[in-house]
This record gives structure tokens, C-alpha cells and sequence, in this order.
């Protein structure tokens, strides 16, 4: 019997140290992002990434609405020098605060990702797949207004 309870509270406390742990990660590493961002440009890529040249058109292209299970995701392809320059985020799923920060930082390694490949063909991140669809449907709408 002794054994019994001492192994059920040691259970428990590798519990409470668990859930401690998990709702510390969330709220230092997922909450953090109180404003978000949700555009960037390609001046703020690391040094040594290769930028691919196309054959863009100058000017600010949007893309169309995608419409994914969560919401609606939306974006605009600024153009310079016939690259993709900057990426903006005009509407992405954020009916709650888990999905609205979960979507704000995956968009951001999505846009990272086009400015690299200057393209909409990027890879996709593991659990996000309607974050994906929209994003990259919408972006490839936009691209395909700026080709020339």
C-alpha cells in the first residue's frame, strides 16, 4: 500500500510539474506576441540567402480572399526590382487567441520562406496545413497579377 502511494504522488507531481511547465512555454513563448507582425521584407532576411530573380512587375499585388476551415486568409505581394520585396498579411484566422498566435507566427516562417524562394512554392510547416492553403493561395493569386 505504501508503494501505491508513493508512486500515485510522485505521479502526480510529475503532473503538476508538466502542466506547470507547458503553460509557462505558452505563456512566455506564445502570448509573447502581443502586437503581431505579420509582414516582412527581404532586407530582413539573414545574410546568404540566395534571392531568386523573376519576372515581376513592379507595384503592390493582392491576392484573393482564401477561405480555409479556421477563416479567412489574405495576402499582398510588394514588388521591387521585379522581386517579391515585402510580404503583407491582409486577413488571416484569429477567431481565437491560440489560433491567432499560432497563425501569426507561422505566417512569419511562411513569408521568410517566399522571400527566400521568391516564389509561393515553399515548404509546409507540420500543422498547418489550412494556414498553408490560404497563405500560399492567396500569394500565388497575387504573383500570378504581377507577372509580366
Amino acid at each position: 500500500m505504501k508503494h501505491i502511494t508513493t508512486t500515485l504522488l510522485a505521479i502526480a507531481i510529475v503532473g503538476v510539474i508538466g502542466t506547470d511547465g507547458f503553460y509557462l512555454f505558452v505563456k512566455n513563448h506564445l502570448t509573447g506576441t502581443a502586437s503581431v507582425r505579420t509582414s516582412m521584407t527581404a532586407d530582413s532576411l539573414p545574410s546568404g540567402v540566395v534571392k531568386h530573380s523573376n519576372n515581376y512587375k513592379n507595384g503592390t499585388f493582392t491576392g484573393a480572399s482564401m477561405t480555409t476551415p479556421r477563416g479567412i486568409v489574405q495576402t499582398q505581394a510588394v514588388i521591387k526590382n521585379g522581386k517579391i520585396s515585402k510580404i503583407n498579411v491582409l486577413n488571416f484566422p484569429n477567431s481565437s487567441g491560440i489560433t491567432k498566435r499560432i497563425n501569426a507566427r507561422t505566417l512569419l516562417i511562411y513569408i521568410a520562406e517566399v522571400l527566400k524562394a521568391q516564389s509561393a512554392k515553399i515548404k509546409l510547416v507540420p500543422g498547418t496545413s489550412e494556414a498553408y492553403t490560404g497563405f500560399t493561395g492567396s500569394l500565388q493569386d497575387a504573383l500570378n497579377h504581377a507577372e509580366s
